[in-house]
């Protein structure tokens, strides 16, 4: 089974290709764009896998949340390349990718998403499998869920943005943080290729980003409600 999987949800672009459980992939750091750069990356994988568009048995892409124009971008892609060769899609949530690409058992993945909020979510991991322990949510800091218990590694660039996370109900939950991590096209194909074996992509029409959070920019009465400057 060949699987295509891109992932453009933060600044961490990449392309993935599952290959009967084998992975390659191309990523880079790229803060601002870098549309132009996943067409080639997925041409260049195929090309060092010997395989063609047509080898294709779906598409994946991390649906989210995140970056409201990279959210776009992988799924318009996702769903064209679909379209055009008669394939299933299956949008991956970008948080649980994070949480498999970060290698631990328990992880509460919290990514920063401007206007003084973030995204958030909690899983245990089992193999390939995520157990969702809190939803994905999109809130301030100070607002917030807490993983039950201890032991949780706290993955994406939340903390980073955020240092605030770390004190109270969450800071004593952890066990570490991992600010440097990034959800990966590769965690986003470990994740979808079990679930396309399954028979369970959709038609790409069907296919949307998860956005969690419905607005892009707040008035100025809200960033100053929020701590953000006028």
């Amino acid at each position: 089974m060949n699987l295509i999987a891109l992932e453009s949800s933060s600044r961490r672009l990449s392309v993935a290709l599952w290959r009967d459980g084998a992975l390659s992939e191309r990523a880079a750091d790229v803060p601002n764009g870098g549309s132009e750069r996943l067409l080639p990356w997925l041409v260049e994988l195929l090309s060092d896998a010997k395989l063609s568009l047509s080898d294709l048995d779906g598409v994946a892409f991390g649906a989210g949340p995140g970056g409201f124009t990279g959210l776009r971008l992988s799924c318009g892609l996702a769903q064209g390349l679909a379209l055009g060769l008669d394939l299933p899609v299956l949008a991956v949530a970008t948080l649980e990718a994070l949480a498999l690409a970060s290698g631990a058992d328990k992880v509460f993945a919290c990514l920063d998403a401007r206007m003084n909020e973030v995204y958030g979510a909690a899983y245990v991991v089992h193999g390939e499998a995520l157990e969702t322990v809190i939803a994905p949510f999109c809130a301030p800091p100070s607002a917030a869920a807490a993983p039950p218990g201890k032991g949780w590694l706290g993955c994406g660039d939340g903390f980073a943005s955020h240092p605030e996370l770390l004190g109270d109900a969450i800071g004593a939950a952890l066990v570490g943080v991992r600010p440097d991590l990034w959800p990966t096209a590769a965690a986003v194909a470990r994740l979808a290729a079990p679930r396309l074996a399954r028979g369970e992509g959709v038609d790409a029409a069907l296919a949307a980003p998860l956005y969690v959070r419905d607005k892009v920019a707040l008035t100025t009465a809200e960033r100053l409600a929020r701590g953000g400057l006028k």
